[in-house]
């Protein structure tokens, strides 16, 4: 914590020779070359034969091109990174390690900044993304009592007057389960912005892909990563090596390669994924403190339209679950161990399930957590067991001493700022510097000038992400070493010093803390306000799940039957988490339970369906997680 604090500082002081690039305002006014007519640079032969020549006589005399760019990796930061470049004019090809492209993977969060940048990249990949999108910010999202949540999923303490409310005090019926509620709508609205969600990671590169194709067809070769590099010097690029054996020449190399990247072991002097004994540090990463468990599964609860994402704490640990569209629902696990605390195939290694790993995984999930409240139990009691996997979280310490570029090569996302996943930032901070990478280059008319391009990237993007990876560590280490179960004057659940230090702390975190970190990572918004747009976008979506919302029925919440039949219908498919794949076992349904119907409104008309003369009441949480395995 002490070196993070330290590195904050520093962050502090650099931004006084970094001014931090905020706001549509905030950016370089550059001259973006359109596509028809291409920047074009001259190479150091050309230069030197005639000092006095301008850049643009110098490029024409090289017989003028667009600037030639190179990225290693081809994950949601490079297929990004290649689609920004290859709109403004550059000559970009991707060097990917997987032999092809496959359809796997879990979802992927977006913020509002996230998607503002999006929208300032392309406004046609914007409504695409939109197309495939599942708003989380518009609902409930934020910290439950994981030990007090009554198992019925109530929504009585979401709203912020009245989980505050004093008469908690002294009524003991008063809601206790919500602690604090995140004000994701309200800091969008802020800034004009759509509101945060999830989309299938598989959905966002094939439309990334998509995008880029209808650019240049052949922009990406599969199966022939990046192993090193060769500056050039004097204007005349990088010699990049690859797999295979092979080298090609570039005028820029982009090292979006992920947290083992070869690019920046090379770069700083690593050696790939060269872990110290203890594994306490792995290639220049530190192990953070904490594994995650994920997984996966289909589910019925009496808040999934009106809750996102909801933390549930507890003693040194913490539970995260989201809504990630079609019934779906993910989760997270959180626990302090020590690193190699194997028990679970990691997706994101390529790893398989053996026979030296956990049998029986889900309950010994549970059994970490015991005497937390049936929501938490509920939830993995319908986990498919093969869902299931771990990973240890390594995250670095921010580059203040050391640039991120090396001559004519740059590092962005995880491969030189890796994060702890608590503010769903990673893959949003990847897309801010692919945004911001390429408004610097536009800027650069001659390849001696792109060394210092590169390194007014770096300046102008440092203090934003050493201030998002501070504030993603921070939360981690806040939840499981400060946090514990808030006292209550009702029970005993809560009575260490942790406890009435977490019930201190809420009305702080209600209302000064979340709206400014919030605040902070949204205020960059390339795109600037939108107006009216969010709204409209999050009434389109909610027009298209209108079917599947419940209605109440004698004071109860329902599914739908078009929803039951989606959740009994999920296609088999390979799920992710992150970088690697799984194979997820068939999910099947459960014993038929008849549900009253209800009336639905459709075309602006209402219609209702015959009730008959008995109605059932839906099962319980406990009944329906015993009868079945992640449906209805």
């Amino acid at each position: 914590m002490l070196r993070v604090i330290l590195a904050l500082a520093l962050a502090l002081v650099v931004d006084g020779f970094a001014p931090l690039s905020l706001r549509s305002g905030g950016r370089r006014s550059l001259s973006p070359p359109a596509l028809a007519r291409p920047v074009v640079f001259g190479g150091g032969a050309a230069r030197r034969r005639s000092a006095a020549v301008s850049m643009e006589v110098v490029g024409e005399a090289a017989g003028g091109r667009p600037l030639k760019v190179a990225i290693a990796g081809g994950g949601v930061g490079g297929l990004t990174t290649a689609l920004c470049m290859l709109k403004a004019g550059f000559d970009v090809t991707i060097y990917e390690k997987t032999s092809a492209f496959a359809r796997f993977g879990g979802p992927i969060q977006f913020a509002s900044n996230a998607l503002s940048t999006l929208k300032a990249i392309d406004e046609g990949l914007f409504e695409r993304v939109m197309t495939n999108f599942t708003f989380t910010g518009t609902r409930a999202c934020g910290i439950k009592d994981g030990l007090r949540a009554d198992g019925t999923f109530s929504m009585a303490g979401s709203n912020p007057w009245t989980a505050m409310n004093p008469k908690y005090l002294v009524d003991p019926e008063a809601p206790a389960d919500w602690f604090v509620r995140f004000p994701l709508k309200a800091c969008a609205d802020l800034f004009g912005l759509p509101y945060t969600g999830v989309i299938n990671r598989p959905d966002l590169q094939e439309t990334l892909i998509d995008e880029c194709v209808k650019l240049k067809p052949d922009f990406i070769q599969n199966g022939n990563p990046v192993d090193g590099y060769e500056n050039l010097g004097d204007g005349l690029g990088v010699s990049i090596k690859l797999a295979d054996g092979t080298t090609e020449t570039a005028d820029v190399l982009v090292g979006s390669d992920g947290i083992w990247s070869s690019v920046r072991a090379q770069m700083y002097g690593e050696e790939i994924k060269g872990t110290s004994p203890d594994k306490m540090k792995r290639q220049g990463c530190s192990y953070s403190g904490y594994t995650v468990f994920a997984g996966e599964t289909v589910l019925k609860t009496a808040d999934y339209y009106e809750t996102g994402y909801k933390v549930y704490i507890g003693p040194k640990r913490y539970f995260v679950t989201s809504d990630v569209g079609n019934g779906r629902v993910q989760w997270y696990a959180f626990f302090a161990l020590p690193p190699g605390t194997k028990r679970a195939p990691s997706g994101w290694g390529g790893s398989t399930r053996t026979e030296a790993e956990e049998d029986d995984l889900v309950g010994y999930i549970k059994s970490l957590h015991e005497g937390w409240t049936d929501e938490v139990h509920y939830v993995l009691d319908n986990t498919p067991e093969s869902s299931v996997e771990q990973r240890d979280l390594y995250d670095r310490v921010p580059e203040l001493l050391r640039s991120w570029s090396d001559g004519s090569v740059t590092l962005i996302g995880d491969a030189v700022h890796p994060m702890m996943p608590n503010l769903g930032q990673g893959g949003c901070q990847a897309i801010e510097d692919a945004y911001v990478l390429t408004e610097v280059l536009k800027g650069v008319n001659d390849t001696a000038a792109v060394p210092e391009a590169l390194s007014s990237f770096y300046r102008k993007r440092i203090v934003r992400t050493t201030i998002i990876q501070f504030l993603s560590r921070l939360a981690s280490d806040l939840i499981i070493n400060a946090f514990d179960t808030p006292w209550s004057p009702h029970d005993q659940k809560g009575t260490n010093w942790k406890s009435y230090l977490t019930f201190a702390w809420k009305p702080l975190l209600q209302y000064v803390i979340f709206p400014a970190q919030f605040a902070y990572l949204y205020s960059y918004y390339p795109s600037g306000s939108m107006g009216d747009l969010p709204a409209e976008l999050d009434a389109k979506w909610k027009k298209k799940v209108r079917l599947r919302v419940r209605v109440p029925i004698d004071g109860r919440h329902q599914p739908s039957p078009v929803l039951k039949q989606q959740m009994r219908n999920l296609p088999l498919r390979p799920t992710r988490y992150c970088h690697d794949t799984f194979s997820i076992s068939r999910i099947r349904s459960g014993p038929s339970h008849r549900w009253a119907p209800e009336r639905t409104r459709t075309s602006g008309r209402a219609s209702s369906t015959p009730r008959p003369k008995r109605r059932r009441s839906p099962p319980s949480p406990r009944a329906l997680g015993r009868g079945c395995k992640g449906v209805l």
